[in-house]
């Protein structure tokens, strides 16, 4: 009796597990298809065209090229010079306005493929063409913001890019190593 319970939940048990089995994943897309751009959340869309970094630099930022942004939010900690506060601001305003400009034109390449592909107009010669100006663009708001790391390097001192370091949190056995491993201490 014992024994045929048992055998009895072990079939319950495999033909719940088998009905499981059989039923579709949902996508982990679901819901993105009310979308306006499908391929873009609205927060991505709002860095876009408000310029803002969305990671684009971390090559820079994470190899001691700090970024404007960041350096204007801890000028007083850095102890920036006016000049080197004001030469921040412009070169941040400058980098923000193209990106900005580079953003508004990558949310419209973005818009572009969505309603080709939403209208069934697409082909493989219009999809090549979208994605190659996508891929430009892209590839120029990277070159944008960090070009900006590059420039923001230039106007701070060897003693404010450690000090940026250090308030930013990163890793000071990578600091040390950047320094020749030399120890440095940041008061």
């Amino acid at each position: 009796m014992l024994k045929s319970r048992y055998t009895i939940l072990s079939l319950c048990l495999l033909s719940t597990s088998a009905a499981f089995a059989n039923q579709p994943t949902p996508s982990p897309y679901t819901g993105q298809e009310q979308r306006d751009i499908k391929a873009l959340s609205p927060d991505e869309i709002k860095s876009y065209l408000a310029g803002k970094g969305a990671g684009f630099a971390k090559a820079a930022e994470m190899n001691h090229y700090p970024g404007p942004a960041h350096v204007l939010e801890l000028s007083q900690q850095l102890q920036l010079s006016p000049e080197q506060h004001a030469r921040t601001q412009r070169q941040f305003k400058s980098m923000q306005a193209e990106a900005m400009r580079l953003g508004k034109a990558l949310v419209e390449q973005e818009q572009l493929l969505d309603t080709l592909f939403a209208s069934g107009s697409i082909s493989k010669d219009t999809l090549q063409s979208t994605l190659e100006n996508l891929a430009t663009l892209q590839a120029q708001i990277r070159q944008v913001h960090l070009e900006a790391h590059l420039d923001q390097k230039a106007i701070l001192t060897p003693d404010q890019v450690r000090r940026y370091d250090a308030l930013r949190g990163y890793n000071k056995s990578v600091n040390a190593k950047a320094e020749g491993g030399a120890h440095h201490h940041v008061h």
